[in-house]
């Protein structure tokens, strides 16, 4: 599988080269286009366990804002094209497993994977509730391509130490680093009004990739001039 990130870092799509008989599984709705003889299963959960099991996970993601079903695609014995990108404009980019390390992936952060990666359920606990975000994220492990995406431009960091990420511009990270939730001043009075509010602290080694832009604040900004032209 070749993937070639496109138009980004605004408006990115990602396209996505398969040989022949090579899959590929997406979150709904990913694909713009497709090659003539490329097949699309629609399925809860890859086919990897029992039906209860599927459904389980299935109903996982969706606590973790993420689509119910996922497609699968299959490219025609001569190999074929699928263009792939996400609901909000940004950024896309490639995460290669080797095996050695997994990566959590944000609520709606996903996009696409080779077959070759396992994807599960991620619980960070009670410690994400008050940051406003997800309890639940999904974590990409085995071997593999693993597409996301970010409202906005993504950027990898690679932390040696500390290093402090706003809640709603976090992508990913890597399962080698930990973090918690913190005010973002020296006082809870400082990190409000400077508009800060809370943060994630990551410890230890590996990568985060953040996002530019947070749609949680996006949102907020837009709600009222909608509610406005309703009325």
């Amino acid at each position: 599988m070749v993937v070639e990130i496109q138009k980004r870092p605004s408006n990115t799509a990602a396209k996505v080269a398969l040989t022949g008989s090579e899959q590929l599984t997406s979150e709904g709705g990913a694909m713009i286009a497709m090659s003539g003889d490329m097949t699309v299963e629609t399925s809860i959960n890859k086919k990897q366990g029992g039906l209860g099991k599927r459904l389980l996970k299935g109903f996982s993601r969706k606590l973790a804002r993420e689509g119910l079903f996922l497609n699968t695609f299959t490219a025609g014995s001569n190999g074929g094209d699928v263009f792939l990108s996400t609901s909000l404009p940004g950024d896309m980019e490639v995460i290669e497993l080797d095996g050695s390390k997994r990566v959590k992936v944000q609520s709606g952060s996903n996009v696409a994977n080779e077959q070759t990666v396992a994807m599960g359920i991620a619980w960070e606990g009670f410690k994400t509730v008050f940051s406003g975000e997800s309890l639940i994220w999904l974590e990409m492990s085995g071997t593999g391509k693993v597409i996301i995406n970010a409202f906005g431009m993504i950027y990898p960091v690679e932390v040696d130490g500390e290093y402090v990420v706003d809640t709603g511009n976090i992508a990913a990270f890597e399962e080698s680093l930990d973090f918690s939730i913190s005010k973002a001043g020296k006082s809870w009075f400082s990190s409000f009004l400077g508009g800060e509010g809370l943060v994630a602290r990551f410890t230890g080694r590996g990568t985060v990739w953040c996002q530019t832009h947070a749609d949680r604040a996006f949102g907020a900004r837009l709600t009222p001039h909608l509610i406005a032209k309703k009325k």
